[in-house]
């Protein structure tokens, strides 16, 4: 046996913001925009960030410390309605390791004063990784930058 498994989970992460739905969507699209609400740890580790954003095109967030790879993500876009919705699969590495296969899928509505922004993940743990709280938490603390962003005061 090689110890492979996969466990399937789905979250949802729901957020009201007060910026209409075209700047939402800006915030996501323009890589400069995403990267400065998205990233996190940028303090501690070298970050390559790129994104192409449009359908088929990709997002890479490398980590990088003083030991090699702390983390990478990439992501490719497979549909994307401007202002409304985006959907993209990604998967996380620690290290050298594969954890996790998601598709996320982004929903932007007009909900006055501004938006309502449903982000729902399904998840695939991958041969015994298993951190659903860590990956609530760490997608909760970028979607909690993105309203300060939309003000400005990010």
């Amino acid at each position: 046996m090689t110890g492979r498994s996969t466990l399937h989970t789905t979250f949802t992460i729901e957020r009201r913001l007060t910026a209409p739905p075209e700047r939402v969507f800006a915030a996501w699209s323009d890589p400069e925009a995403k990267r400065r609400w998205s990233s996190c740890h940028e303090e501690a580790f070298e970050v390559e960030y790129r994104l192409d954003f449009r359908v088929g095109g990709t997002e890479l967030n490398r980590a990088t410390g003083p030991d090699g790879p702390a983390f990478v993500y990439e992501a490719r876009f497979l549909d994307i309605v401007p202002n409304q919705r985006i959907i993209y699969a990604f998967d996380m590495h620690f290290g050298e390791k594969r954890v996790t296969v998601s598709l996320a899928t982004v929903l932007l509505e007009p909900a006055p004063p501004g938006t309502k922004m449903t982000f729902t993940e399904q998840i695939v743990f991958l041969d015994g990784y298993d951190d659903l709280e860590g990956r609530k938490r760490g997608t909760e603390e970028g979607m909690d930058r993105l309203q300060p962003f939309l003000e400005g005061k990010h």
